[in-house]
């Protein structure tokens, strides 16, 4: 809602009728925002705990130019006669959307040839778009070279491991560690952000899209260990580091070092990973400055993270570490929302910057790209929309506006049809967008804050993958091992590296924090003294940071603070029977057999009769230090025990939900600012249920009513709002 409306408002005798305040902003209208919305406008400031007066000087801040929630699609005005650019823009403002993408593929025709820009058709379309009160986002086009470039500098093609050299015709055909095509990126953002840098109804830009492949060619090689020459100094370091006199591996000259493709030094192998991360972040960097330096501060700086969030090409905290948010791309794919999963990867996104995020693409209905591109059932495109929003997005865009006419994603799910009309998932998006209207001003400024949080290292995460030890240690199965019993207590959950400000947590969960440095190891250890609860899972601190085996064994610099080690660790091939003062289970995949030396030491879980090696010996052990706690499990335990585990690490650290006895089916998120709290909930099962609350509330969503109960049909979302005591 724009500052114009508010103004308005403020006005207007404070016994104006919805009627009349929605009469004046239909006059002079900033954004689509549904005329009902306007009636309901008294009611919602009185849910947000203000007057007024209040409400009214608050608002400018909060949507100096555009709602708090965005709704948008990726927008392709190239591919189409300039005739169609009116009826899609028309369908964008009636499903209540304020935001468009563009450009990100559109090189050819911003720069046809070298050094010869063609601006006008995109000033066109954003003026188009700023008619219809839609905003944009210019994404640089640096994920698909036009022909022109790759066939006059062939040396900017990417190289794959095998040595096949990219061709013209797809993309991510390029080089990015390539000088000349960074500076030719560096060009035409640069261009870009001259022409439209200040342009009013541009908001922010994306560089490139979907950070993807790495090069194996002889110059990326040598820049790999000029890279490692900066890094080490001397190859006596290296060789060190890596333990090069296993296997003869000791390298004599920089120039021998290998660019690794699959296996290897693990040393080498991890600093591999480290390289393409300051590489891919180097080819974000030359685009960042070049539009930074022609562009208004207000002009907001990402880039759109694919391969479903989780992917780890490269370091995604450390990309978007000069962005000023994250974005990601949200698809289902195959089959339908697996929704702890989905929301385990939202918190690992906010976790990026430990801020509010955008999702800059998800699917309208289906993709093209699964080996069974099926359709979302009703209502559940709209579910996937708002589960964004709970834990923590302040825009949610659809990939596409409408279907390509040609190309290789004919297929793939769009909003519009080759001929313009709306396809079935339209109306459903359109309720999204009236949705986010009606539940703008209640979330504007408010987002997810946690007490608990899952510890989460790019360096462990390569580390293990790299020598799984048994092919069932799925990471992100154990990462949501230990989310699912957080969530089902109703707890937000935050996922933080270890670089990231930890006191502010109760508790934190480490699972497979296989890599711990010595600064990293103090770090933890005075959060533990100053009265945080550290909680190990297995494999953690078995390595140092430069991926040898730390000499203490697990949990390496931290043995002294638990007061105990992992004496041996095992791959299981068979169940494992656990039990203790926190109940029974098993334990599968892995085990580690514990010891203690020190008395202060309380040992919680036991392995039963199994392979000989863990009969009887400890699986967890805790210990008090300082104000805090430190606790070890050995183990990957089944959900029962696991929730149990947790349940106990919860009360011990005086952790409470707010929401209890919530239906299996139903989802919780809470955002919050200094003045209220957001609840949203949303019920993915098949059955309607009945939610209680834990007291009475506002329904944004039904008419602002107060409420003490909701009831939640299948794929149903409720928002509710209430004033903080």
């Amino acid at each position: 809602m724009s500052t114009m409306l508010y103004k308005e408002t403020l006005a207007l005798n404070t016994k104006a009728t919805g009627r009349e305040m929605a009469m004046r902003y239909r006059q002079r209208r900033c954004v689509s925002v549904q005329r009902k919305m306007l009636a309901q406008a008294l009611v919602i400031v009185a849910s947000l705990g203000l007057s007024l007066v209040a409400w009214c000087e608050k608002a400018p801040q909060l949507f100096e130019q555009n709602p708090a929630l965005l709704l948008g699609a990726a927008w392709y005005p190239e591919q189409w006669p300039e005739t169609r650019w009116e009826t899609d823009l028309t369908l964008m403002e009636q499903a209540h959307m304020h935001v468009v993408r563009v450009g990100e593929f559109a090189w050819s025709s911003l720069e046809p040839s070298e050094g010869v820009y063609s601006f006008d058709w995109l000033e066109r379309a954003i003026r188009q778009a700023e008619k219809h009160h839609i905003a944009v986002v210019i994404g640089t086009p640096t994920d698909a070279p036009p022909a022109w470039l790759t066939s006059k500098y062939p040396e900017t093609l990417r190289t794959d491991s095998a040595g096949h050299v990219a061709e013209h015709g797809g993309r991510r055909q390029f080089n990015y560690a390539n000088p000349h095509y960074r500076q030719l990126s560096a060009a035409i953002a640069g261009q870009l952000a001259q022409h439209f840098g200040h342009d009013a109804n541009v908001i922010g830009w994306q560089i490139g899209n979907e950070f993807t492949d790495e090069s194996f060619d002889g110059e990326t090689r040598q820049q790999f260990q000029q890279w490692l020459q900066r890094r080490y100094g001397s190859l006596d370091a290296l060789n060190r580091a890596w333990l090069t006199a296993y296997w003869s591996q000791t390298y004599d000259r920089w120039e021998e070092i290998p660019l690794p493709a699959s296996g290897g030094n693990p040393g080498l192998l991890l600093d591999h990973r480290r390289f393409v991360t300051d590489t891919w972040r180097g080819f974000e960097q030359v685009q960042i400055d070049a539009i930074r330096k022609l562009s208004d501060k207000r002009q907001f700086v990402t880039t759109n993270l694919g391969g479903l969030g989780w992917s780890d090409n490269f370091d995604h905290y450390a990309i978007n570490e000069p962005l000023d948010i994250a974005s990601w791309d949200d698809y289902v794919g195959q089959g339908h929302l697996k929704a702890d999963r989905n929301a385990l990867v939202h918190d690992f996104v906010r976790g990026w910057k430990r801020k509010n995020f955008w999702v800059m693409e998800t699917q309208p209905a289906y993709v093209n790209w699964a080996l069974v591109n099926n359709a979302l059932d009703p209502g559940e495109t709209r579910m996937v929309a708002w589960q964004a929003i709970g834990h923590g997005a302040d825009a949610v865009l659809y990939w596409q506006w409408s279907s390509a006419l040609n190309g290789q994603e004919q297929y793939h799910g769009a909003i519009a049809g080759p001929d313009g009309g709306p396809l079935p998932v339209y109306d459903e998006i359109k309720q999204e967008g009236e949705e986010f209207d009606l539940a703008a001003q209640v979330l504007a400024g408010t987002t997810p804050v946690a007490q608990v949080a899952l510890l989460h290292s790019y360096d462990s995460r390569w580390a293990i993958d790299f020598q799984p030890h048994n092919h069932n240690y799925d990471q992100l199965e154990v990462l949501l091992a230990y989310y699912l019993p957080l969530r089902k207590a109703g707890l937000t959950v935050d996922v933080v590296e270890g670089k990231a400000p930890l006191s502010a947590y109760k508790v934190l969960f480490a699972p497979s924090l296989n890599v711990i440095s010595g600064a990293n190891a103090a770090e933890l250890k005075k959060y533990v003294e100053q009265g945080g609860h550290l909680f190990f899972g297995p494999r953690s601190g078995m390595k140092d940071e430069h991926n040898a085996l730390n000499p203490q064994r697990q949990p390496g610099p931290l043995v002294e603070a638990l007061g105990g080690r992992v004496e041996q660790y095992y791959a299981l091939d068979k169940d494992v029977p656990v039990g203790g003062v926190l109940g029974t289970g098993i334990a599968n995949i892995w085990a580690e057999q514990l010891s203690n030396s020190n008395r202060e030491d309380e040992v919680l879980l036991r392995y039963g009769s199994s392979n000989g090696w863990l009969d009887g010996k400890t699986a967890m052990m805790t210990r008090r230090l300082g104000k805090g706690r430190i606790t070890y499990l050995g183990a990957l335990l089944d959900p029962t025990l696991m929730s149990a585990v947790m349940r106990w690490a919860l009360k011990d650290a005086g952790v409470e939900a707010e929401f209890v006895n919530v239906p299996e089916s139903v989802e919780v998120c809470r955002r919050e600012d200094a003045h209220h709290r957001v609840f949203i909930l949303m019920n993915h099962g098949a059955e309607a249920v009945d939610v209680p609350l834990p007291a009475a509330m506002h329904n944004v969503l039904d008419k602002n009513l107060i409420v003490d109960h909701v009831s939640l049909k299948s794929q149903g979302v409720a928002v509710l709002s209430q004033q903080r005591k």
